[in-house]
């Protein structure tokens, strides 16, 4: 070894990276795939709703554009509960092996590694395929019905998609944003993983009997001292959650 490397070598130091320097890198991953999808859906998003409050019947087409909320409410919860928290089973023939394969670890390594920005938010390419089959079937109908609807679905989802990056990195005083993340930070608990798929809001847990107990709402959301700690699942924690949930099917 010459003089000069060992010099090198022996006044190297590891660099210790701290939480909150990871986070804001983790942050700025996160954003950077999701600013082609908040342009894209978006940009669709007000040119269908222009052309919708310009047509005969605007009352029609706002009430459908804005029916889209709760549109992707309940398809933001059925997504989130029975695909990224469902039972793909590996099996025979090319389409149990590709749900098997794709589906099954999609979520998990965000239970894993909640603050990892290649896993909490989705891309562009993510629904893209379903949207370019339902966009031109939309428009089977009038502008101002079926096209407002979609366009308020996908605006929806990027709602959505900023809210749970928000979640997990953002640190406003707004009580309905504190509330919202004391409720999905518990999902990220090993005794909230089964409950609480709502990330936008709970109505549709309390629709489908999925909400946290009352005990635990009550100490999540309670003043003062009864609100409780939430502890995120560690790594181990949620692969072995998993796995078990996994060895089920």
């Amino acid at each position: 070894m010459s003089a000069g490397l060992a010099q090198a070598l022996a006044g190297h130091r590891p660099i210790e990276v701290s939480f909150e320097a990871y986070k804001r890198e983790q942050s700025r991953i996160a954003r950077k795939r999701l600013y082609p999808l908040t342009v894209f859906y978006t940009t669709y998003s007000l040119i269908v709703l222009l052309f919708g409050l310009r047509s005969a019947h605007l009352w029609i087409g706002l009430i459908f554009y804005l029916a889209g909320v709760p549109v992707w409410g309940l398809v933001e919860y059925a997504f989130h509960r029975y695909v990224l928290h469902g039972r793909f089973p590996p099996g025979e023939g090319l389409i149990r092996r590709f749900l098997h394969e794709r589906l099954d670890p999609l979520h998990w390594e965000h239970h894993e590694r909640p603050f990892d920005g290649w896993h909490i938010s989705g891309e562009l390419k993510d629904i893209l395929p379903l949207f370019f089959v339902a966009a031109p079937f939309s428009f089977l109908f009038p502008l101002y019905t079926l096209p407002a609807l979609l366009a308020g679905v996908v605006e929806s989802y990027v709602g959505e998609e900023w809210t749970h990056y928000f979640l997990h990195f953002g640190r406003f005083r707004n009580h309905l944003f504190r509330h919202l993340k004391r409720y999905h930070l518990y999902h990220h608990s090993p005794r909230g993983m089964e409950k609480g798929y709502g990330i936008t809001s709970g109505i549709w847990d309390l629709v489908f009997h999925t909400q946290y107990p009352r005990p635990v709402r009550k100490s999540l959301f309670g003043s003062g001292g009864n609100r409780v700690g939430v502890r995120k699942m560690t790594r181990s924690e949620a692969s072995k959650l998993f796995r078990e949930r996994f060895k089920q099917r």
